[in-house]
């Protein structure tokens, strides 16, 4: 797990809200702030080896990223965090497998796939 030190990017941690209806018929997606809304994690590409460790026991079929942040309830396999480094493009990363180690809750070890 990573120190607290290591943890220097600040995301928005958001879940599926309502359909929101599009005025044709349809709807569209909306997203929900998680109460608090935002969290200081590390994220890492992640190597072969680094999601065997970090999703054992569970099928893959994409991932880029290894996420380590402080626990929180709220966040889920239909969980996204919004990164936004100063002077660059918004990131958008989708929770594909979240682990809390030893059942603590004090740490949650998260694979995503970045939005491109």
């Amino acid at each position: 797990m990573s120190s607290a030190g290591a943890r220097t990017k600040k995301v928005l941690l958001e879940n599926p809200g309502p359909a929101l209806p599009d005025g044709e018929g349809g709807s569209s997606e909306s997203w929900d702030a998680l109460d608090p809304p935002t969290a200081w994690v590390s994220i890492a590409p992640a190597s072969a080896a680094d999601l065997e460790r970090a999703a054992a026991g569970t099928v893959l079929s994409t991932a880029s990223h290894l996420i380590e942040m402080l626990y929180h309830p709220g966040v889920t396999i239909q969980t996204r965090l919004r990164f936004t480094a100063p002077g660059r493009a918004e990131r958008i990363f989708q929770v594909t497998s979240v682990r809390n180690p030893n059942e603590a809750d004090r740490e949650l070890v998260l694979v995503a796939e970045e939005q491109l």
